[in-house]
């Protein structure tokens, strides 16, 4: 019983987080627009300051860094090693997935011509999904369903996908709907990884890779 509310729990945390996510993003996609959801529409170019694309790759390789660092150093015996470890399962699969649909769907960006009905143009175009808001919610998630009753501000984590959307529309290189593809997609990752006992990474990779370098010396 005790499982099930708190399965209960964490799928209202969840919901939360996508309410959140799409009232902040709500005067970005308020417009009239194209698209699969009718709100697609090329944002003026602004990638500058904290939005230049320096600040966008950075936040991506930082990311990737921190949770291969966290889930190496602390090892998956350890309870906030397994929450990074889970994080890595969830990046690494759904960075994976948002490739593959990338592929699938060939969509243009909004610089390559703004227009966001164009779908199935061939090798080269990859808007849909946005494979970097896909990382930012897939590693966050797990950490917010693990730690959010006892550590409330862990919902400030959200604020990077957030940033990294906005930033990404600004570049003009995703649409709003690739942005809330690619949250939607990291999250659900992010929530299956979050729910598994043992890590998909930790099974498959050899044994010694999960103990934790902090253990060995």
């Amino acid at each position: 019983m005790t499982r099930v509310f708190a399965c209960m729990r964490d799928r209202r945390a969840t919901l939360a987080a996508q309410l959140l996510l799409l009232l902040a993003l709500l005067p970005a996609i308020a417009h009239a627009g194209g698209g699969p959801l009718g709100i697609d529409y090329e944002l003026g170019r602004g990638d500058t300051g904290i939005f230049n694309r320096n600040a966008q790759t950075g936040l991506e390789v930082g990311s990737w860094a921190f949770v291969a660092a966290g889930a190496l150093f602390l090892g998956n015996d350890n309870e906030l090693g397994h929450t990074f470890w889970q994080s890595a399962d969830s990046a690494v699969l759904a960075g994976l997935s948002a490739q593959v649909l990338k592929y699938a769907f060939s969509r243009a960006r909004p610089m390559q011509g703004d227009n966001p009905n164009a779908w199935f143009q061939g090798h080269g175009d990859g808007s849909f999904p946005s494979g970097e808001e896909t990382l930012q919610a897939s590693w966050v998630t797990p950490f917010i369903l693990d730690y959010h009753q006892e550590h409330p501000w862990v919902w400030a984590l959200e604020l990077l996908p957030l940033y990294d959307g906005y930033a990404r529309m600004k570049s003009q290189a995703h649409w709003q709907s690739d942005i809330i593809a690619g949250w939607l997609l990291g999250s659900g990752f992010g929530y299956w990884a979050a729910h598994r006992q043992v890590p998909l990474l930790v099974q498959i990779l050899p044994g010694g890779v999960s103990v934790g370098f902090y253990k060995r010396f």
